[in-house]
């Protein structure tokens, strides 16, 4: 019999091989990398019975840290990759998103929770902050591409739909952060705001979200001056080394959770600041492949292990409440609130509809679960949380690797086709609503 080391270093290799190339493979297919692993990771812990249990509450730590690792490397990815400055009128789309698309899923969620689910409100809220923010993982698939070094691709801009998902993506994760640590106080303090209300809004909101943001944004312009100003001999652009892109985030994301803010937050204001320091150099693409290399490697990990918990019986409390709740938050709540949120902005029909429903779920929901259960008390409801929150992530990843490909093609080409009639100039041809 082969020992379990073997099996795992054997397997490893065939999943790096396959990390590689599948992305490529699977671009116009129905079918998403992230569908692939997840499937071996419960065909390898089904029938290979000396793999060890991945269960995620016998390995909380390690879950923790290893999704939080993967959530910030994907947000210094997400920064970096867009093009288009920050402001009022040009992330009109990211606000709304942000600022009426969320608290909608959150407030719909934990009503869901409460009424359908039975938790209680810690448990409730808890399960809809994790579940509310667009991961910057998963989404991938949806979000812009490497970022332009060329000036008038940079003028040209990103379209609204991989725009305004990925800087959504960027910013929930860290703007949901005071919902879970909501989720926690009440835990642990019980449902009256007398007991928590002042402390929670000083401290989770104001705090750690300036924090966030102050310390990221610091970090960004003294990073970006040794990047792109620092004389020759210092100017780390000038030696295309793209780890440094890991070393700007551990430090902007170490720093500010040293000082009580939002990491999250701080890496990818970080990331986006260094991107406004210099927008055409080509150091930024090589900073974004290494990024989103390392990125990839460690989704495929903790899909496959999410996959295993699975085969293992990660589901097994599972029951038809559970389900249709899952089904009515992805397929109705996270598109009519998208459609809400987006109404009367600057997007098209088509995008409106595709930025509402491509809101995947993935390891952010996974680390704010883990985080909050080795913060708070939520007691025997610990299964039903990981059960329920694993069917939401396992469900998005069918249904939206499923439908990601053909729309999004379907809608480049709708795209292309509007602006070459508009300009007669494909080489030319404007980003427009569709």
């Amino acid at each position: 019999m082969f020992e379990a080391p073997s099996i795992i270093f054997a397997a490893a290799g065939l999943a790096v091989f396959a990390a590689a190339l599948l992305p490529k493979l699977l671009r116009n297919a129905p079918l998403s990398m992230p569908m692939v692993f997840l499937a071996a990771g419960m065909l390898a812990f089904t029938f290979i019975p000396a793999l060890p249990d991945p269960d995620p509450l016998q390995y909380g730590e390690f879950t923790t840290h290893l999704t939080e690792i993967c959530v910030i490397i994907s947000l210094m990815g997400a920064g970096l990759a867009l093009d288009r400055p920050v402001g009022r009128r040009e992330w009109s789309t990211t606000w709304r998103m942000l600022g009426v698309a969320m608290p909608i899923c959150i407030v719909a969620l934990t009503l869901l929770g409460l009424g359908v689910l039975g938790l209680g409100l810690g448990s409730a809220l808890l399960v809809a902050a994790a579940l509310a923010p667009t991961d910057p993982v998963l989404a991938s698939e949806v979000q812009v591409g490497e970022p332009a070094d060329d000036e008038d691709e940079t003028e040209r801009g990103e379209d609204e739909i991989r725009f305004g998902l990925t800087s959504e993506a960027g910013l929930n994760d860290g703007l949901a952060f005071p919902f879970v640590y909501l989720a926690i106080a009440i835990s642990l303090l019980g449902p009256s705001p007398s007991e928590w209300f002042v402390s929670w809004f000083a401290t989770d909101v104001v705090w750690r979200i300036g924090m966030g943001v102050l310390l990221g944004w610091l970090a960004g312009k003294a990073l970006g001056r040794l990047f792109f100003s620092a004389r020759d001999s210092v100017r780390l652009s000038g030696h295309s080394e793209g780890f440094v892109a890991l070393a700007a985030t551990f430090l902007a994301y170490g720093v500010t959770e040293m000082l009580e803010g939002y990491g999250f937050i701080a890496v990818f204001v970080c990331a986006v600041t260094i991107r406004a320091a210099e927008r055409t150099h080509g150091f930024h693409r090589v900073m974004h492949s290494y990024v989103e290399q390392l990125e990839r490697l460690m989704t495929v990990v903790i899909l496959v292990l999410l996959g295993g918990a699975i085969a293992r019986g990660l589901l097994a409390g599972i029951g038809w409440a559970e389900i249709l709740v899952a089904l009515a938050f992805l397929l109705v709540v996270r598109p009519l609130a998208g459609w809400i949120g987006l109404a009367r902005g600057k997007t098209g029909p088509r995008e409106r509809i595709a930025i509402a429903f491509f809101g995947i779920r993935g390891i952010g929901s996974l680390y704010y679960l883990a985080y909050a259960l080795s913060k708070g008390d939520f007691g025997a409801q610990a299964e039903e949380l990981w059960a329920f929150i694993g069917l939401v992530v396992a469900m998005s990843i069918v249904l939206h690797g499923a439908t990601t490909a053909p729309v999004m093609n379907r809608l480049d080409r709708l795209r292309e086709r509007k602006a070459v009639r508009q300009t007669g100039d494909e080489g030319k041809a404007p980003k427009t609503p569709i």
